[in-house]
Protein backbone atom coordinates (compact mmCIF):
# COMPACT_ATOMS: atom_id res chain seq x y z
CA UNK A 1 0.00 0.00 0.00
CA UNK A 2 1.45 3.32 -1.08
CA UNK A 3 -0.37 5.35 1.55
CA UNK A 4 0.45 5.73 5.24
CA UNK A 5 -0.05 2.67 7.42
CA UNK A 6 -3.31 3.42 9.22
CA UNK A 7 -6.50 5.47 9.14
CA UNK A 8 -8.08 6.45 12.47
CA UNK A 9 -11.88 6.54 12.76
CA UNK A 10 -13.50 8.22 15.80
CA UNK A 11 -17.24 7.56 15.69
CA UNK A 12 -19.70 6.75 18.48
CA UNK A 13 -22.37 5.25 16.18
CA UNK A 14 -21.26 1.61 16.18
CA UNK A 15 -22.86 0.55 12.89
CA UNK A 16 -21.53 3.53 10.96
CA UNK A 17 -18.11 3.04 12.52
CA UNK A 18 -18.11 -0.58 11.33
CA UNK A 19 -19.37 0.28 7.83
CA UNK A 20 -16.89 3.13 7.38
CA UNK A 21 -14.01 0.93 8.52
CA UNK A 22 -15.07 -1.80 6.07
CA UNK A 23 -15.14 0.65 3.16
CA UNK A 24 -11.65 1.95 3.90
CA UNK A 25 -10.28 -1.58 4.36
CA UNK A 26 -11.72 -2.52 0.98
CA UNK A 27 -9.87 0.47 -0.51
CA UNK A 28 -6.61 -0.93 0.86
CA UNK A 29 -6.25 0.98 4.13
CA UNK A 30 -5.76 -0.45 7.60
CA UNK A 31 -8.07 1.09 10.17
CA UNK A 32 -8.31 1.76 13.88
CA UNK A 33 -11.99 2.44 14.68
CA UNK A 34 -12.96 3.59 18.17
CA UNK A 35 -15.51 5.66 20.07
CA UNK A 36 -14.87 9.24 21.18
CA UNK A 37 -14.26 8.40 24.85
CA UNK A 38 -11.46 5.86 24.47
CA UNK A 39 -9.68 6.98 21.31
CA UNK A 40 -6.63 8.37 23.16
CA UNK A 41 -6.06 5.01 24.86
CA UNK A 42 -6.46 3.21 21.53
CA UNK A 43 -3.84 5.31 19.70
CA UNK A 44 -1.30 5.37 22.53
CA UNK A 45 0.36 2.26 21.09
CA UNK A 46 1.02 3.98 17.74
CA UNK A 47 3.34 6.85 16.83
CA UNK A 48 1.17 9.81 15.63
CA UNK A 49 2.82 9.77 12.19
CA UNK A 50 1.38 6.26 11.68
CA UNK A 51 -2.01 7.67 10.69
CA UNK A 52 -2.61 9.10 7.22
CA UNK A 53 -5.96 10.63 8.24
CA UNK A 54 -8.47 10.88 11.06
CA UNK A 55 -12.15 10.54 10.15
CA UNK A 56 -14.20 12.28 12.84
CA UNK A 57 -17.87 11.37 13.19
CA UNK A 58 -20.59 11.93 15.81
CA UNK A 59 -20.15 12.14 19.58
CA UNK A 60 -23.00 10.74 21.66
CA UNK A 61 -21.60 12.07 24.93
CA UNK A 62 -22.84 15.57 25.71
CA UNK A 63 -19.51 16.62 27.18
CA UNK A 64 -17.65 15.89 23.93
CA UNK A 65 -17.78 19.08 21.85
CA UNK A 66 -16.14 19.42 18.43
CA UNK A 67 -13.84 22.18 19.69
CA UNK A 68 -12.78 20.10 22.68
CA UNK A 69 -12.18 17.05 20.51
CA UNK A 70 -10.07 19.02 18.01
CA UNK A 71 -8.04 20.52 20.84
CA UNK A 72 -7.24 17.02 22.10
CA UNK A 73 -6.38 15.85 18.59
CA UNK A 74 -4.08 18.84 18.05
CA UNK A 75 -2.37 18.23 21.38
CA UNK A 76 -1.81 14.63 20.34
CA UNK A 77 -0.51 15.52 16.84
CA UNK A 78 -1.08 18.59 14.68
CA UNK A 79 0.19 16.71 11.61
CA UNK A 80 -2.76 14.30 11.35
CA UNK A 81 -5.35 15.66 8.85
CA UNK A 82 -8.94 15.51 10.09
CA UNK A 83 -11.89 14.67 7.82
CA UNK A 84 -15.32 15.43 9.28
CA UNK A 85 -18.05 12.87 8.61
CA UNK A 86 -21.46 14.27 7.73
CA UNK A 87 -21.65 17.41 9.86
CA UNK A 88 -20.81 20.92 8.64
CA UNK A 89 -18.33 23.01 10.62
CA UNK A 90 -19.61 25.62 13.09
CA UNK A 91 -18.78 29.17 12.03
CA UNK A 92 -17.30 30.08 15.43
CA UNK A 93 -14.60 27.38 15.38
CA UNK A 94 -11.15 28.92 16.01
CA UNK A 95 -9.03 29.14 12.86
CA UNK A 96 -6.12 27.34 14.54
CA UNK A 97 -8.39 24.30 15.04
CA UNK A 98 -10.39 24.58 11.81
CA UNK A 99 -7.20 24.44 9.70
CA UNK A 100 -6.62 20.83 10.70
CA UNK A 101 -10.01 19.83 9.22
CA UNK A 102 -9.04 19.41 5.59
CA UNK A 103 -12.29 17.99 4.16
CA UNK A 104 -15.84 16.83 4.89
CA UNK A 105 -17.55 13.68 3.57
CA UNK A 106 -21.22 12.82 3.47
CA UNK A 107 -22.76 9.66 4.83
CA UNK A 108 -23.30 7.45 2.92
CA UNK A 109 -20.11 8.55 1.17
CA UNK A 110 -18.94 8.06 -2.41
CA UNK A 111 -15.57 6.66 -3.42
CA UNK A 112 -14.52 9.86 -5.29
CA UNK A 113 -15.31 11.86 -2.15
CA UNK A 114 -13.16 9.55 -0.02
CA UNK A 115 -10.29 9.54 -2.52
CA UNK A 116 -10.39 13.32 -2.73
CA UNK A 117 -10.28 13.76 1.04
CA UNK A 118 -7.45 11.22 1.40
CA UNK A 119 -5.48 13.07 -1.27
CA UNK A 120 -5.92 16.38 0.57
CA UNK A 121 -4.75 14.54 3.68
CA UNK A 122 -1.54 13.55 1.90
CA UNK A 123 -0.94 17.17 0.90
CA UNK A 124 -1.55 18.37 4.47
CA UNK A 125 0.81 15.76 5.96
CA UNK A 126 3.52 16.62 3.45
CA UNK A 127 3.28 20.36 4.16
CA UNK A 128 3.22 19.78 7.91
CA UNK A 129 6.28 17.55 7.73
CA UNK A 130 8.20 20.07 5.59
CA UNK A 131 7.27 22.89 7.96
CA UNK A 132 8.61 20.99 10.96
CA UNK A 133 11.72 19.77 9.19
CA UNK A 134 12.68 23.34 8.25
CA UNK A 135 11.62 24.84 11.55
CA UNK A 136 9.07 27.04 9.78
CA UNK A 137 6.53 27.95 12.46
CA UNK A 138 3.64 29.18 10.33
CA UNK A 139 0.45 27.12 10.48
CA UNK A 140 0.10 24.58 7.67
CA UNK A 141 -2.26 25.88 5.00
CA UNK A 142 -4.20 23.61 2.67
CA UNK A 143 -5.07 25.28 -0.62
CA UNK A 144 -8.37 24.09 -2.07
CA UNK A 145 -8.58 23.13 -5.72
CA UNK A 146 -4.81 22.71 -6.18
CA UNK A 147 -4.83 18.97 -6.72
CA UNK A 148 -1.67 17.04 -7.46
CA UNK A 149 1.48 15.44 -6.10
CA UNK A 150 3.92 16.50 -8.85
CA UNK A 151 6.99 18.55 -8.08
CA UNK A 152 5.66 21.50 -10.09
CA UNK A 153 2.42 21.81 -8.13
CA UNK A 154 4.27 21.30 -4.84
CA UNK A 155 6.41 24.31 -5.68
CA UNK A 156 3.28 26.36 -6.39
CA UNK A 157 1.78 25.43 -3.01
CA UNK A 158 5.07 26.23 -1.26
CA UNK A 159 5.23 29.65 -2.92
CA UNK A 160 1.62 30.36 -1.96
CA UNK A 161 2.30 29.44 1.66
CA UNK A 162 5.16 31.95 1.71
CA UNK A 163 3.18 34.89 0.31
CA UNK A 164 -0.44 34.27 1.36
CA UNK A 165 -0.31 36.46 4.47
CA UNK A 166 2.16 39.02 3.04
CA UNK A 167 0.52 42.22 1.81
CA UNK A 168 2.44 42.36 -1.48
CA UNK A 169 1.35 42.30 -5.10
CA UNK A 170 1.42 38.91 -6.82
CA UNK A 171 1.66 38.14 -10.54
CA UNK A 172 0.36 34.71 -11.59
CA UNK A 173 1.43 33.47 -15.02
CA UNK A 174 0.55 30.36 -16.96
CA UNK A 175 -1.50 29.05 -19.85
CA UNK A 176 -5.25 29.58 -20.00
CA UNK A 177 -7.19 27.09 -17.91
CA UNK A 178 -4.39 26.21 -15.49
CA UNK A 179 -6.19 27.59 -12.44
CA UNK A 180 -4.76 31.07 -11.97
CA UNK A 181 -7.98 32.36 -10.39
CA UNK A 182 -8.00 29.37 -8.02
CA UNK A 183 -4.56 30.49 -6.80
CA UNK A 184 -5.73 34.09 -6.42
CA UNK A 185 -8.80 33.12 -4.38
CA UNK A 186 -6.71 30.87 -2.14
CA UNK A 187 -4.22 33.67 -1.52
CA UNK A 188 -7.09 35.95 -0.50
CA UNK A 189 -8.73 33.35 1.74
CA UNK A 190 -5.46 32.72 3.58
CA UNK A 191 -4.60 36.39 4.08
CA UNK A 192 -5.63 38.76 6.85
CA UNK A 193 -7.94 40.36 4.24
CA UNK A 194 -10.11 37.23 4.06
CA UNK A 195 -13.11 38.92 5.73
CA UNK A 196 -13.14 41.69 3.09
CA UNK A 197 -14.27 41.26 -0.55
CA UNK A 198 -12.43 39.40 -3.31
CA UNK A 199 -13.28 41.26 -6.52
CA UNK A 200 -12.24 39.76 -9.90
CA UNK A 201 -11.95 41.83 -13.08
CA UNK A 202 -11.25 40.34 -16.50
CA UNK A 203 -9.35 43.13 -18.23
CA UNK A 204 -9.75 41.47 -21.63
CA UNK A 205 -13.53 41.06 -21.40
CA UNK A 206 -14.43 44.73 -20.74
CA UNK A 207 -14.50 47.18 -23.70
CA UNK A 208 -11.63 49.66 -23.65
CA UNK A 209 -13.88 52.71 -23.28
CA UNK A 210 -15.64 51.18 -20.27
CA UNK A 211 -12.62 49.75 -18.43
CA UNK A 212 -11.76 53.00 -16.62
CA UNK A 213 -15.32 53.33 -15.32
CA UNK A 214 -15.34 49.67 -14.26
CA UNK A 215 -12.13 50.04 -12.27
CA UNK A 216 -12.54 53.52 -10.78
CA UNK A 217 -16.29 54.19 -10.97
CA UNK A 218 -17.93 57.36 -12.29
CA UNK A 219 -19.91 60.37 -11.16
CA UNK A 220 -23.43 61.21 -12.29
CA UNK A 221 -23.36 62.82 -15.72
CA UNK A 222 -19.74 61.88 -16.45
CA UNK A 223 -20.81 60.48 -19.83
CA UNK A 224 -23.97 59.62 -21.73
CA UNK A 225 -25.90 57.03 -19.76
CA UNK A 226 -24.29 57.83 -16.40
CA UNK A 227 -27.58 58.65 -14.69
CA UNK A 228 -26.21 57.92 -11.19
CA UNK A 229 -22.86 57.80 -9.46
CA UNK A 230 -21.31 54.35 -9.35
CA UNK A 231 -18.48 52.78 -7.41
CA UNK A 232 -15.73 51.00 -9.33
CA UNK A 233 -14.04 47.70 -8.61
CA UNK A 234 -11.30 49.36 -6.56
CA UNK A 235 -13.85 50.79 -4.13
CA UNK A 236 -15.84 47.54 -4.06
CA UNK A 237 -12.66 45.69 -3.06
CA UNK A 238 -11.81 48.15 -0.27
CA UNK A 239 -9.87 46.34 2.45
CA UNK A 240 -9.77 43.16 0.38
CA UNK A 241 -8.23 41.84 -2.82
CA UNK A 242 -8.62 43.04 -6.41
CA UNK A 243 -7.87 40.30 -8.95
CA UNK A 244 -6.87 41.72 -12.34
CA UNK A 245 -7.20 38.76 -14.70
CA UNK A 246 -5.63 38.94 -18.16
CA UNK A 247 -3.66 42.05 -17.23
CA UNK A 248 -1.77 41.71 -20.52
CA UNK A 249 -4.93 42.79 -22.38
CA UNK A 250 -5.12 46.14 -20.58
CA UNK A 251 -4.56 49.07 -23.00
CA UNK A 252 -1.55 51.34 -22.49
CA UNK A 253 -3.48 54.42 -21.39
CA UNK A 254 -5.12 52.38 -18.61
CA UNK A 255 -1.76 50.93 -17.59
CA UNK A 256 -0.61 54.48 -16.83
CA UNK A 257 -3.63 55.13 -14.60
CA UNK A 258 -3.29 51.78 -12.84
CA UNK A 259 0.37 52.49 -12.14
CA UNK A 260 -0.53 55.82 -10.51
CA UNK A 261 -3.10 54.12 -8.25
CA UNK A 262 -0.53 51.51 -7.20
CA UNK A 263 1.96 54.27 -6.37
CA UNK A 264 -0.31 56.85 -4.74
CA UNK A 265 -3.07 54.59 -3.34
CA UNK A 266 -5.59 57.21 -4.48
CA UNK A 267 -7.66 57.78 -7.62
CA UNK A 268 -10.47 59.92 -9.02
CA UNK A 269 -13.74 58.60 -10.36
CA UNK A 270 -14.50 59.30 -14.01
CA UNK A 271 -15.97 62.82 -14.15
CA UNK A 272 -14.99 63.56 -10.54
CA UNK A 273 -12.36 65.67 -8.82
CA UNK A 274 -12.35 64.21 -5.32
CA UNK A 275 -9.43 61.96 -4.39
CA UNK A 276 -10.59 58.53 -3.19
CA UNK A 277 -8.17 56.63 -0.95
CA UNK A 278 -8.02 52.90 -1.50
CA UNK A 279 -6.57 50.00 0.49
CA UNK A 280 -6.52 46.84 -1.63
CA UNK A 281 -4.12 44.06 -2.42
CA UNK A 282 -3.50 43.55 -6.14
CA UNK A 283 -3.20 40.07 -7.60
CA UNK A 284 -2.75 40.02 -11.37
CA UNK A 285 -2.72 37.14 -13.83
CA UNK A 286 -1.95 36.65 -17.50
CA UNK A 287 -1.25 33.93 -20.05
CA UNK A 288 0.86 36.33 -22.12
CA UNK A 289 4.62 36.89 -22.05
CA UNK A 290 4.75 40.33 -20.44
CA UNK A 291 8.53 40.63 -20.84
CA UNK A 292 8.09 40.12 -24.59
CA UNK A 293 5.31 42.70 -24.60
CA UNK A 294 7.62 45.16 -22.84
CA UNK A 295 10.20 44.69 -25.59
CA UNK A 296 7.47 45.33 -28.19
CA UNK A 297 6.29 48.44 -26.34
CA UNK A 298 2.78 47.13 -25.61
CA UNK A 299 3.22 46.80 -21.84
CA UNK A 300 4.82 49.28 -19.43
CA UNK A 301 7.99 48.09 -17.76
CA UNK A 302 7.41 50.15 -14.61
CA UNK A 303 3.92 48.63 -14.18
CA UNK A 304 5.37 45.14 -14.69
CA UNK A 305 7.79 45.60 -11.80
CA UNK A 306 5.01 47.01 -9.61
CA UNK A 307 2.87 43.92 -10.21
CA UNK A 308 5.61 41.31 -10.29
CA UNK A 309 6.72 41.65 -6.66
CA UNK A 310 6.11 37.94 -6.08
CA UNK A 311 5.72 35.78 -9.23
CA UNK A 312 3.89 32.43 -9.27
CA UNK A 313 3.98 30.32 -12.44
CA UNK A 314 1.19 27.78 -12.93
CA UNK A 315 2.32 24.62 -14.77
CA UNK A 316 0.25 23.24 -17.62
CA UNK A 317 -1.33 19.79 -17.37
CA UNK A 318 1.03 18.35 -19.98
CA UNK A 319 3.93 19.25 -17.66
CA UNK A 320 2.44 17.17 -14.82
CA UNK A 321 0.69 14.11 -16.32
CA UNK A 322 1.04 12.19 -13.03
CA UNK A 323 -1.56 14.58 -11.56
CA UNK A 324 -4.18 13.83 -14.21
CA UNK A 325 -5.87 10.86 -12.39
CA UNK A 326 -6.18 13.04 -9.28
CA UNK A 327 -7.63 15.91 -11.32
CA UNK A 328 -10.16 13.54 -12.92
CA UNK A 329 -11.21 12.34 -9.47
CA UNK A 330 -11.51 15.90 -8.12
CA UNK A 331 -13.57 17.17 -11.05
CA UNK A 332 -15.82 14.09 -10.96
CA UNK A 333 -16.41 14.64 -7.24
CA UNK A 334 -17.31 18.29 -7.91
CA UNK A 335 -19.83 17.20 -10.55
CA UNK A 336 -21.43 14.79 -8.10
CA UNK A 337 -21.55 17.42 -5.36
CA UNK A 338 -23.28 19.89 -7.69
CA UNK A 339 -25.80 17.29 -8.91
CA UNK A 340 -24.51 17.29 -12.50
CA UNK A 341 -24.07 13.53 -12.78
CA UNK A 342 -21.08 11.25 -12.45
CA UNK A 343 -18.94 8.82 -14.46
CA UNK A 344 -16.17 6.30 -13.88
CA UNK A 345 -13.19 5.89 -16.22
CA UNK A 346 -11.50 2.62 -17.10
CA UNK A 347 -7.75 2.25 -16.71
CA UNK A 348 -7.33 2.44 -20.49
CA UNK A 349 -9.28 5.70 -20.63
CA UNK A 350 -7.25 7.24 -17.80
CA UNK A 351 -3.94 6.25 -19.36
CA UNK A 352 -5.10 7.65 -22.70
CA UNK A 353 -5.96 10.98 -21.04
CA UNK A 354 -2.54 10.99 -19.36
CA UNK A 355 -1.00 11.12 -22.83
CA UNK A 356 -3.18 14.00 -24.08
CA UNK A 357 -1.50 17.40 -24.48
CA UNK A 358 -4.41 19.32 -22.85
CA UNK A 359 -4.04 22.67 -24.66
CA UNK A 360 -7.03 23.92 -22.63
CA UNK A 361 -5.62 22.47 -19.39
CA UNK A 362 -7.99 21.95 -16.44
CA UNK A 363 -10.83 23.82 -18.16
CA UNK A 364 -10.61 21.44 -21.13
CA UNK A 365 -10.65 18.42 -18.80
CA UNK A 366 -13.70 19.72 -16.92
CA UNK A 367 -15.55 20.24 -20.22
CA UNK A 368 -14.66 16.72 -21.37
CA UNK A 369 -15.89 15.09 -18.17
CA UNK A 370 -19.16 17.05 -18.27
CA UNK A 371 -19.70 15.98 -21.88
CA UNK A 372 -19.05 12.34 -20.99
CA UNK A 373 -21.41 12.58 -18.01
CA UNK A 374 -24.17 13.75 -20.37
CA UNK A 375 -23.45 11.06 -22.97
CA UNK A 376 -22.90 8.17 -20.53
CA UNK A 377 -24.63 9.13 -17.24
CA UNK A 378 -23.21 7.14 -14.31
CA UNK A 379 -21.49 4.82 -16.77
CA UNK A 380 -17.97 3.40 -16.98
CA UNK A 381 -16.06 5.16 -19.76
CA UNK A 382 -13.71 3.03 -21.83
CA UNK A 383 -11.10 4.32 -24.23
CA UNK A 384 -13.48 3.56 -27.10
CA UNK A 385 -15.97 6.05 -25.60
CA UNK A 386 -13.54 8.96 -25.63
CA UNK A 387 -13.67 11.52 -28.47
CA UNK A 388 -11.14 10.69 -31.20
CA UNK A 389 -8.85 13.57 -30.25
CA UNK A 390 -8.41 12.07 -26.75
CA UNK A 391 -7.50 8.53 -27.89
CA UNK A 392 -3.75 8.01 -27.60
CA UNK A 393 -3.32 4.27 -27.06
CA UNK A 394 -2.29 3.09 -30.50
CA UNK A 395 1.40 3.32 -29.51
CA UNK A 396 1.18 1.24 -26.33
CA UNK A 397 4.12 -1.18 -26.15
CA UNK A 398 3.93 -4.82 -25.10
CA UNK A 399 6.70 -4.09 -22.58
CA UNK A 400 4.43 -2.30 -20.12
CA UNK A 401 4.80 -5.00 -17.46
CA UNK A 402 1.31 -6.41 -18.05
CA UNK A 403 -0.57 -3.11 -17.94
CA UNK A 404 -1.34 -3.43 -21.66
CA UNK A 405 -3.45 -6.51 -20.82
CA UNK A 406 -6.07 -4.11 -19.48
CA UNK A 407 -6.56 -2.60 -22.92
CA UNK A 408 -9.04 -3.89 -25.55
CA UNK A 409 -7.72 -6.65 -27.83
CA UNK A 410 -8.35 -4.40 -30.83
CA UNK A 411 -5.59 -2.02 -29.70
CA UNK A 412 -2.30 -3.05 -31.29
CA UNK A 413 1.10 -1.41 -30.84
CA UNK A 414 2.33 0.54 -33.83
CA UNK A 415 5.34 -0.94 -35.53
CA UNK A 416 7.34 2.28 -35.45
CA UNK A 417 6.59 3.16 -31.81
CA UNK A 418 9.53 3.79 -29.52
CA UNK A 419 9.74 4.02 -25.75
CA UNK A 420 10.17 7.77 -26.08
CA UNK A 421 6.69 8.02 -27.67
CA UNK A 422 4.83 6.58 -24.70
CA UNK A 423 4.62 9.57 -22.38
CA UNK A 424 5.95 13.00 -21.51
CA UNK A 425 8.17 12.79 -18.44
CA UNK A 426 7.24 15.49 -15.86
CA UNK A 427 9.93 17.88 -14.72
CA UNK A 428 10.15 16.29 -11.27
CA UNK A 429 10.22 12.78 -12.72
CA UNK A 430 8.19 9.78 -11.54
CA UNK A 431 8.55 6.04 -10.96
CA UNK A 432 6.53 4.83 -13.93
CA UNK A 433 6.34 1.19 -12.83
CA UNK A 434 5.06 2.07 -9.37
CA UNK A 435 2.63 4.63 -10.78
CA UNK A 436 1.09 2.20 -13.29
CA UNK A 437 1.01 -0.60 -10.72
CA UNK A 438 -0.92 1.54 -8.22
CA UNK A 439 -3.33 2.65 -10.93
CA UNK A 440 -3.92 -0.90 -12.14
CA UNK A 441 -4.56 -2.28 -8.65
CA UNK A 442 -6.95 0.54 -7.78
CA UNK A 443 -9.02 0.07 -10.94
CA UNK A 444 -9.17 -3.72 -10.50
CA UNK A 445 -10.54 -3.18 -6.97
CA UNK A 446 -13.05 -0.67 -8.37
CA UNK A 447 -14.22 -3.12 -11.06
CA UNK A 448 -14.61 -5.93 -8.52
CA UNK A 449 -16.58 -3.60 -6.26
CA UNK A 450 -18.88 -2.52 -9.09
CA UNK A 451 -19.53 -6.17 -10.03
CA UNK A 452 -20.12 -7.44 -6.46
CA UNK A 453 -16.87 -9.42 -6.60
CA UNK A 454 -17.98 -11.49 -9.63
CA UNK A 455 -14.64 -12.01 -11.36
CA UNK A 456 -16.04 -12.82 -14.80
CA UNK A 457 -18.12 -9.63 -14.88
CA UNK A 458 -15.19 -7.56 -13.61
CA UNK A 459 -13.00 -9.01 -16.38
CA UNK A 460 -15.60 -8.00 -18.96
CA UNK A 461 -15.71 -4.48 -17.54
CA UNK A 462 -11.91 -4.23 -17.73
CA UNK A 463 -11.97 -5.82 -21.22
CA UNK A 464 -9.49 -8.55 -20.33
CA UNK A 465 -9.70 -12.34 -20.04
CA UNK A 466 -10.91 -13.82 -16.76
CA UNK A 467 -7.67 -15.80 -16.34
CA UNK A 468 -5.66 -12.60 -16.81
CA UNK A 469 -7.67 -10.88 -14.09
CA UNK A 470 -7.25 -13.84 -11.70
CA UNK A 471 -3.48 -13.68 -12.18
CA UNK A 472 -3.46 -9.96 -11.46
CA UNK A 473 -5.59 -10.51 -8.34
CA UNK A 474 -3.03 -13.01 -7.08
CA UNK A 475 -0.21 -10.61 -7.94
CA UNK A 476 -1.78 -7.86 -5.81
CA UNK A 477 -3.00 -10.10 -2.98
CA UNK A 478 -6.68 -9.87 -3.95
CA UNK A 479 -7.42 -13.63 -3.83
CA UNK A 480 -10.25 -13.05 -1.38
CA UNK A 481 -12.45 -11.94 -4.26
CA UNK A 482 -11.94 -15.22 -6.07
CA UNK A 483 -12.60 -17.13 -2.87
CA UNK A 484 -15.88 -15.23 -2.47
CA UNK A 485 -17.05 -16.51 -5.84
CA UNK A 486 -16.12 -20.14 -5.17
CA UNK A 487 -17.91 -20.40 -1.80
Amino acid sequence: METAEQVLIIEDAEQRRHDFSTILQFMGYQTVAIGAVYWEDAVSAFPPETFSALFLGDFLQAESSLQGMLSRVQSWCGGVPVVRISEALPSNLPIALARQIIARVDWPCSKPQLLSSLHYGQVYREQWRQAHQTGYNQQVQLFRGLVGKSERIRKVRAAMAQVADRDVNVLITGESGTGKEVVARNLHEHSYRRSAPFVPVNCGAIPTDLLESELFGHEKGAFTGAVTSRKGRFELAQGGTLFLDEIGDMPLHMQVKLLRVLQERTFERVGGTEQVEVDVRIIAATHKNLEGMIAEGSFREDLYYRLNVFPIEMPSLKERPEDIPLMINELTHNMEKQGRGSIRLSSAAILSLCRHDWPGNVREMANLLERLAIMYPYGVIGVQDLPDSFCHLDLISQEDDGVADLFPDSIQPAGNATSEDLAVLPVGGLNLKEYLTRLEKSLIQQALSDCNSVVARAADKLQIRRTTLVEKMRKYGLQRYEETIKT
